[in-house]
């Protein structure tokens, strides 16, 4: 006779014991773990204490130096805080900045994910031990190297290419080229890009490296190419971090200092080709003009820095936002 199990009572769920009823609504009991809460909490409390203290910092020094303006400081295509009356504006600093920024990244993210993922999914660990090695050693080179780099081998061999791109699109305006040297902010872009390179590829790679092997082998199966397996499994995985990885590079760009003043022929205008000489950024112009300029100078010098400050969290809260919007396509939460 069969005995049906249909109406037989679920075994009851283990309460949970007082240890862990005390942990779950006081918290940490150890003596261990209240010192490490107190010591995060103690970290990032100090963090925004810091933050806060930076922004006001340049705030008031920027009103300062604002108020005594006599032009528009976000219109003017000049600088001169030391004249009578003081001109000075940041239009040709913010259009240089944001402009470098993005031909960096548009240049430096698809080779980084290329390398990210021929080190982690194409290459033998013979071959891609040593190019991930090549890679971490990339990114700790000194920018000032990076900008000797710049100035005595990568701007004489441009010619070529600023040619080839007046060539085929000088039609365009953006790549006209009237013959000079090539100290541009399409070179700044370029450097920068090489730059900014080794960071993006390195957090990229830990990225794909985390990527369930089942996702992988279930595409396998079914009969997916590796490029399949790439394009279905880890790509939407890793989005979130490609995400991350760019602002980092982002951030690193944006506030290079050393290797945009030794490359680019800095003048305050705004050209409409990418290769003519000119131009300048945020911290490349703070670098050059800090130890000659006077007292209002070095104000008007901090009212460029506030403005970079509030690109810069722009830009960290615009990526945070995307990577929320985006998680749940991601397999990094499942």
């Amino acid at each position: 006779m069969d005995i049906s199990t249909e109406n037989k009572p679920a075994p009851p769920t283990p309460e949970p014991s007082q240890t862990e009823q005390k942990r779950t609504s006081r918290g940490a009991t150890r003596p261990g773990d209240r010192v490490f809460l107190a010591l995060s909490r103690g970290s990032g409390v100090f963090l925004l204490v810091v933050m806060a203290a930076i922004a006001v910092f340049l705030t008031l020094r920027a009103v300062n130096a604002i108020s005594k303006d006599e032009a528009n400081f976000f219109t003017t295509f000049e600088w001169n805080p030391t004249g009578d009356p003081p001109v000075f504006g940041i239009a040709v600093l913010a259009f240089g900045t944001v402009v470098s920024s993005i031909i960096a990244l548009v240049i430096a993210v698809p080779v980084s994910i290329g390398i990210a993922l021929f080190i982690t999914h194409y290459a033998p660990r013979k071959l891609g031990g040593p190019i991930a090695y090549v890679i971490d050693l990339l990114a700790a080179v000194p920018s000032i190297v990076y900008g000797l780099w710049g100035a005595l081998v990568l701007v004489p061999n441009l010619d070529g290419l600023y040619g080839w791109l007046d060539e085929y699109l000088g039609w365009t305006g953006v790549f006209e080229w009237s013959g000079g040297a090539p100290r541009s902010l399409f070179t700044v872009g370029i450097l920068l890009a090489i730059m900014i390179l080794p960071i993006i590829t390195n957090v990229s790679r830990e990225i794909f490296r985390q990527v369930p092997q089942m996702h992988e082998e279930a595409a396998l199966a079914l009969g997916a190419t590796r490029w399949e397996v790439i394009r279905m499994s880890v790509l939407p995985y890793g989005r979130s971090g490609i995400i991350s990885a760019s602002m980092l590079g982002l951030g690193r760009a944006l506030g290079e200092t050393m290797a945009v003043a030794m490359v680019l022929s800095s003048t305050f205008d705004i050209n409409a080709s990418l290769l003519d000489p000119g131009g300048g950024t945020f911290a490349q112009n703070i670098a050059s003009k800090f130890n000659e300029a006077t007292e209002n100078g070095r104000d008007a010098l901090i009212a460029s820095g506030l403005v970079l400050f509030v690109i810069t969290l722009l830009v960290n809260g615009t990526a945070r936002l995307i990577i929320e919007r985006r998680k749940e396509f991601s397999g990094a939460n499942a």
